[in-house]
């Protein structure tokens, strides 16, 4: 669905972005996602899938094993993504917006020349730990703290709701240090102590990718796992804007796969002996559909666009993940009655999108956080 021709314009490089993702998706990953969604396992072929189609490190520069494309493409990528599953999407996206991306921007040259091209190829899979029992909103009030000693670093605290927990090879790790500054730590499995991660069995979304803990009791890691460049929470946070933004596009990607279903059911669902597509009700639906979307689909590509060229701000991301996850809420409930009882069948992706879309209504980032990191760049003032 592109009514305003938002997509017209596009490079053969970024338009070869989104076909291609959108073929390997269609082929690998859609004929059997809803079975590996019911039973709560991660589809097999995802993994190693994404690194083969680029979808780690897509904005991260080759040199480091990444493809250094721009954020338009990696936006296409994430629409196509999560127009599947919103654990395809997860899985790239925690790769590179949470886990490379951190590296790059805040690690040593060595850290980068070694991590970057094994996050990139797949041989490695990272997770991204920020959130905590007790902090999610505010993860600057976090209790997870470590100390250096005799080169090493000891770590104390845990993290929660943390993607690809117990499946990581190694993650991106926040604490305070002894002066309350935050840092971010490169935790790789086999070469800390007194570790443990687990995964969650038992939620209800989000259920063909993995969620869990990380525990840590006194664990030694090395002193150079450190991230050298990191400035606080705010590097974390800069991280987290590159997953709203993957978030926003994601969801867009959720909006316009339920509209399509609907639309297609529309016409070809006969009621009264007509298509119910030709009864006002059902068309004013779609209208109002196949306008939110539009306007998300341009509320997307210009923040792309701001953010390849160094002018986007945080606010900007907040809006645009807020936006399009309400957005796309709305699109899935309204596709899900114009099905009627064939709505809540797996023979159609829509309930399945709609469970995935609770978990992104909260997913870094609740609306209230975002309306008031939206507020403050409006009024300048702090509610917080």
């Amino acid at each position: 669905m592109d009514f305003y021709s938002t997509y017209a314009n596009l490079t053969d490089e970024q338009n070869l972005i989104m076909r291609s993702t959108r073929d390997w998706v269609n082929q690998v990953i859609r004929p059997d996602i809803n079975k590996y969604f019911q039973e709560g396992v991660v589809h097999p072929e995802a993994f190693m899938g994404l690194a083969e189609i680029g979808a780690f490190g897509l904005i991260i520069p080759e040199n480091y094993g990444g493809c250094g494309m721009d954020f338009v493409s990696f936006g296409l990528m994430m629409q196509e993504l999560e127009r599947c599953d919103s654990s395809i999407r997860v899985v790239s996206s925690i790769q590179t917006s949470l886990v490379m991306y951190a590296i790059h921007e805040f690690g040593s040259e060595a850290q980068k020349e070694y991590y970057l091209p094994r996050l990139a190829s797949g041989e490695l899979m990272g997770a991204f730990g920020l959130t905590e029992p007790d902090f999610g909103s505010n993860p600057s009030g976090m209790i997870c703290r470590f100390d250096v000693s005799n080169e090493h670093i000891l770590l104390q605290g845990s993290k929660m709701w943390i993607g690809n927990s117990e499946n990581a090879d190694l993650s991106i790790v926040w604490a305070k240090n002894s002066e309350n500054e935050v840092c971010g730590i490169i935790i790789e499995k086999g070469k800390v102590s007194n570790f443990t991660s687990n995964t969650f069995q038992d939620k209800w979304s989000f259920r063909s990718s993995k969620t869990g803990e990380l525990i840590f009791n006194e664990s030694k890691v090395p002193i150079q796992n450190l991230l050298p460049n990191t400035k606080g929470i705010q590097s974390a946070y800069k991280c987290l804007n590159i997953g709203r933004f993957a978030v926003a596009w994601g969801s867009l990607g959720i909006a316009m796969e339920c509209f399509d279903t609907a639309l297609k059911y529309s016409q070809e669902r006969l009621q009264f002996g007509k298509p119910i597509g030709s009864k006002q009700l059902i068309q004013k639906k779609l209208a109002s559909m196949a306008t939110e979307i539009t306007k998300a689909q341009l509320l997307c590509m210009q923040l792309a666009r701001l953010m390849d060229q160094g002018e986007s701000h945080y606010a900007q991301v907040s809006m645009a993940k807020r936006n399009n996850v309400k957005m796309a809420q709305a699109v899935a409930m309204e596709s899900r009655q114009i099905l009627g009882g064939m709505g809540i069948s797996t023979e159609y992706p829509i309930m399945r999108h709609m469970i995935n879309l609770e978990t992104l209504i909260t997913y870094q980032g609740t609306n209230e956080i975002h309306e008031l990191i939206i507020g403050r760049e409006l009024t300048g003032f702090d509610a917080f």
